[in-house]
């Protein structure tokens, strides 16, 4: 049997729009187990990135519980949870221009309390070759690096931290269809190599199609298609 990882637990989610209160998740439950990658779909404006931010601890539901590894997250802290449970890969890929790639990922690494190698500048390097950042482009600064080479590089620091759940909000948004499968590539590779748990949010079926488990975000509520 699979392992529990995330649970969410009758979320509920709303806001007010022109003044009236539109509710965007609805007593929303659902289980994510470890090691297996996720596509989270549905039309815009069903809540996809709000349930993100609230799952990932940049957005509080107005009621309900979230769960990791059967600890509640207000439990562990929310500063806590982020810093060493997730990390997560943007659309506009949210690197620090006037850094190289390689700082970026070394960056990471002194942002979580998780046990790291001693020699991080290697395992950085060694990460980044692995998703095809060769060493001569792990030096560039991340702003002389194409689309497909920064989300790389993005993709690699979401893992210097040694974290066991990886959030993605449109991450192949920005690339052409080749790029894509690549990147989708590395996300499959992360599930199935490294026992990571991979949730992307997507209108892309491309993504979904090479996800494990596809899941609709409807009218409040998660389904699995």
């Amino acid at each position: 049997m699979a392992e529990e990882i995330l649970r969410l637990e009758n979320i509920n989610y709303s806001y007010i729009d022109g003044g009236y209160e539109r509710q965007i998740l609805k007593d929303l439950s659902y289980t994510f187990e470890k090691g297996k990658f996720y596509t989270i779909l549905g039309p815009s404006g069903s809540g996809k990135t709000t349930l993100l931010s609230i799952i990932a601890g940049l957005d509080t539901a107005k009621s309900g519980e979230i769960y990791f590894e059967g600890k509640n997250i207000k439990e562990i802290g929310l500063h806590k949870y982020r810093r060493n449970a997730i990390s997560i890969v943007f659309q506009q890929y949210n690197l620090i221009s006037y850094l190289t790639g390689l700082e970026n990922v070394m960056l990471a690494m002194s942002e979580t309390d998780n046990k790291l190698p001693k020699d991080r500048k290697n395992v950085a390097y060694n990460l980044l070759e692995r998703f095809g950042i060769v060493r001569s482009k792990a030096d560039r600064m991340v702003n002389q690096l194409s689309g497909g080479e920064q989300q790389r590089v993005a993709i690699a620091r979401s893992l210097a931290s040694n974290v066991d759940l990886i959030f993605a909000d449109e991450p192949t948004g920005n690339l052409d269809t080749a790029t894509e499968r690549e990147i989708i590539a590395i996300f499959k590779e992360l599930s199935q190599e490294f026992g990571k748990t991979i949730i992307v949010v997507t209108h892309s079926n491309t993504v979904s199609e090479m996800s494990d488990l596809r899941v609709l975000l409807k009218d409040g509520k998660l389904n699995e298609l």
